[in-house]
């Protein structure tokens, strides 16, 4: 099962997650990620968690690199899809400060 998906729509880098972001799927979508923001140029990421149950460190580590590589070209990271269980981990490791949550009406 592939990780992620991927789209550009504008200046965004939409990211529509498959599974899980953890230890097992944190390189590959970093990985993926990074090259597409280099052919892009986007200016803002949107984090899809609709198909994600859990997220560990791993998955906070990709969050918070693709949020610092945002803010060197002025832009922004927002998330939208997040369970109960991801929104804990987002509220505990304090990654609202970084990113904004967005509800499924705010994405086009």
């Amino acid at each position: 099962m592939q990780a992620a998906e991927y789209e550009v729509k504008g200046e965004a880098l939409v990211i529509h997650l498959k599974a899980d972001l953890d230890h097992h799927t944190a390189l590959t979508v970093r990985e993926t990620a990074d090259t597409l923001l280099a052919r892009s140029h986007a200016k803002h990421i949107l984090f899809d968690f609709t198909g994600v149950e859990f997220m560990d460190s791993s998955g906070i580590g990709v969050i918070m690199g693709r949020y610092k590589q945002m803010s060197y070209v002025g832009g922004s990271v927002y998330v939208y899809g997040i369970g109960k269980t991801v929104e804990r981990i987002f509220q505990m490791s304090g990654l609202y400060k970084l990113v904004k949550q967005l509800n499924q009406t705010e994405v086009k």
